[in-house]
């Protein structure tokens, strides 16, 4: 097929030529122009720059030279960046910068060229201060003037458009120190005495505090085709930081962590930034994690990251890898028009070995060396609506396929089904040893414990204990929702297995891999009916703190009334039961008479009467023996009509505890209730802080005790029941 031939007519053809050659001479001429003005055009805005950081953020900006060295390369000496009465922040000796002028065209500012040579940059922290303050200041809007919606994807898109814009195709770039002066206690410095880019190609050589460390940050980069791969490592040692240790008593250390961005684009309506993040050999340790180091010696996550109009999420594409075990993540943090939260990983079916195995070291110290067949899957549902905190989602299973246990690691878990040596901690340091078996006068059999106490208990602390498997998902719920509305941990959602398995087989320190430990030890213990029921009661009666060195049941009754287990009556029973939260303000509880106080009366009638209606005890509208509780004799001696007013006269004499013997019968009641024996001196003003904290825990007790009924209410309205 042949197109036509068109003959456009010669005059036409004469005037295009015309227009375009005149054209070319007008582009010419104003490029000849603009040309011998560019030296005053960069004067010019040079100065615009520099009164724009002095008025917006209160930068004083000198440069002692500046010019052209080429047609779109600038060359500049001597350059200082002062903020506003703080330390200098910028020094450089010689920057030369290039840009490529098609971009330029279009307002779009690409770098081509980046050349420094020996150039200082300053952060200074005193007290609250810093030299990098100016960050924070932004430019008074009229409160009048509505603020405008911003759309997280576009913002996303133009940040990471600017990011890469400033990638130069080329580099070089020689002594430049970026030194960290944390209020003269702490320091820091980085000299990078090379870092070069061509084509592509990054090199680079960094001096950590002088002679301490060399580190490299090497790779390939590609910012026109937004990708880029880039790892840091150490020569011949790990790559670690003491500043942390000595900023934040943190340890972080790893061997190579390697970034890579894959690509960045939009994709349905939102912007998408695909990529990975992998570290080898890292190694944590903070006190609050765990106790040790937290080894990981392998771990990569192939991430899929989506920023939406108003939301942010880590897509459910993503992958966690952990030696040979793999999961999926799912994050998402939705701005508006409410905070909502969600969090969603599911491990699909694999070895439950490997699983194990892939556990970071350190993490679950007395499950080391255990050996476990079968498959497991894990799933995890999470969803908190900020205007709605009530209305929560969560649910969380590890599921069994053939799972068995082979071998026992560190800790044989099923040590508590024969008599054993239990040793309770006060704030990390043992108490005494308390032998779990007949060789214990207080040892006390689970058909020894009266039922007053034993209902009570299971009905205030862990309703469903025979039925569950380590776990109510719903008491957490409830957990998550009551916390996040009170802004700070009031509640928790333990259960007696998990409190059975936090004092026998862990240590009492509050850190996240304990929790974690605990958590995985109960699954354990409950889907493989390593312990019964009834022994894991008959256990948790036996080591419960109720009282300032007062250790389960069997010693308990003895101490506040003189009785044994089995003989306590229904109110004895529900207060037993209701000290368990707080045992040691446990005496404050009683009038000096050795009567109850009033205040814990609706306590004993909301909790009697769910009792009555499960059949556990008879209906009893004076109070389910509220008024039948009465401290022993030898207690009350202790009590003044104002109980939280203690006489510390009282506590010269020495009063060993009755009918229960223990390796330190030397301590008087002063020393049983609050510690170590203080000198006269130091006494009155211990007792008064004491007795302020006392008040304070009675006031949380009274709080979290009226959440505790409603919770309690309302799990009996689903069950069709009415307390």
């Amino acid at each position: 097929m042949h197109l036509p031939k068109i003959n456009f007519p010669k005059k036409y053809v004469k005037i295009g030529s015309w227009v375009f050659g005149v054209l070319l001479v007008l582009i010419f001429i104003l490029g000849a122009v603009a040309y011998s003005k560019r030296e005053a055009l960069l004067k010019s805005m040079m100065a615009k720059a520099i009164a724009k950081a002095d008025k917006s953020y209160g930068l004083e900006v000198k440069i002692g030279e500046a010019g052209f060295s080429g047609l779109s390369t600038v060359h500049m000496r001597n350059i200082s960046v002062v903020p506003a009465e703080r330390d200098t922040l910028a020094l450089i000796d010689d920057f030369t910068v290039g840009v490529k002028l098609l971009p330029l065209i279009f307002g779009n500012v690409k770098l081509s060229e980046v050349n420094l040579n020996k150039g200082t940059l300053n952060v200074v922290f005193k007290d609250s201060l810093s030299n990098l303050d100016f960050f924070l200041k932004r430019k008074k809007k009229d409160s009048t003037e509505k603020k405008s919606k911003v759309d997280l994807s576009e913002l996303a898109h133009n940040l990471m458009n600017q990011l890469l814009y400033k990638i130069p195709d080329n580099m070089a770039m020689k002594d430049f120190h970026l030194k960290i002066n944390d209020n003269d206690t702490a320091k820091l410095s980085f000299l990078t005495t090379s870092a070069t880019i061509e084509d592509g190609a990054l090199q680079s050589t960094i001096l950590v505090n002088d002679t301490e460390a060399i580190w490299h940050v090497n790779g390939t980069l590609n910012p026109g085709n937004k990708n880029f791969d880039v790892r840091l490592y150490a020569e011949g040692k790990k790559v670690a930081l003491p500043y942390l240790d000595h900023k934040l008593h943190a340890k972080l250390s790893f061997d190579t962590v390697r970034t890579e961005m894959k690509d960045a684009a939009y994709s349905g309506g939102n912007f998408r930034i695909e990529g990975s993040w992998s570290v080898v050999n890292l190694l944590v340790n903070h006190p609050r994690i765990a106790t040790n180091d937290i080894a990981v010696p392998n771990a990569r996550i192939d991430a899929d990251i989506v920023i939406g109009t108003n939301f942010v999420s880590l897509d459910s594409a993503s992958t966690v890898y952990l030696k040979n075990a793999s999961f999926h993540p799912y994050l998402k943090y939705t701005l508006s028009p409410n905070k909502i939260y969600e969090v969603k990983l599911q491990a699909p079916e694999q070895d439950a070995q490997q699983m194990l195995n892939a556990l970071p070291g350190g993490l679950f110290e007395s499950l080391e060396g255990l050996k476990v067949g079968g498959q497991v899957k894990y799933d995890l549902n999470f969803y908190l609506d900020t205007a709605e905190p009530d209305s929560v989602r969560f649910s969380s299973g590890l599921t069994p396929i053939g799972f068995k246990i082979l071998k026992w690691g560190k800790t044989n878990l099923q040590k508590i089904n024969q008599d054993f040596v239990y040793t309770p901690y006060e704030y990390g340091k043992p108490m005494r040893d308390i032998v779990i078996g007949p060789s214990n006068p207080n040892f006390t059999r689970l058909s020894e414990v009266s039922s007053n106490f034993k209902n009570a208990i299971l009905t205030s602390e862990d309703p469903s204990f025979f039925t569950h498997k380590g776990f109510v998902s719903e008491s957490i719920r409830k957990s998550i929702a009551v916390n996040f509305k009170e802004k700070r941990f009031v509640r928790g959602g333990s259960t007696i297995s998990m409190q059975l398995v936090k004092n026998v087989f862990l240590s009492r320190q509050k850190t996240l891999a304990r929790k974690a430990e605990e958590i995985l030890i109960v699954w354990l213990i409950e889907n493989n009916r390593l312990i019964s029921k009834n022994r894991m009661l008959e256990v948790y009666f036996n080591i419960i703190e109720m009282g300032q060195n007062v250790y389960g049941i069997g010693e308990a009754t003895r101490y506040y009334f003189g009785k044994r287990p089995s003989d306590i009556n229904i109110g004895e029973g529900i207060f037993l039961a209701n000290i368990v939260p707080r045992p040691k303000i446990a005496l404050y509880k009683f009038r000096g008479d050795g009567g109850l106080k009033d205040y814990l009366r609706p306590y004993f009638r909301y909790i009697g009467n769910i009792m009555a209606n499960r059949g556990l005890t008879p209906r009893d509208t004076s109070g389910y023996g509220f008024y039948n509780v009465q401290l022993r004799e030898g207690l009350r001696q202790y009590l003044l009509p104002d109980s939280t007013t203690i006489d510390t006269n009282a506590f010269d004499n020495e009063d060993p505890l009755p009918a229960i013997e223990t390796q330190d019968q030397s301590k008087s009641l002063f020393d049983r209730l609050f510690g170590t024996k203080k000198d006269t001196v130091s006494r009155q003003p211990a007792m008064a802080d004491t007795v302020e904290k006392s008040r304070k825990e009675i006031r949380q007790e009274r709080k979290e005790q009226r959440q505790k009924e409603r919770d309690l209410k309302k799990q009996l309205e689903e069950q069709g029941k009415k307390p």
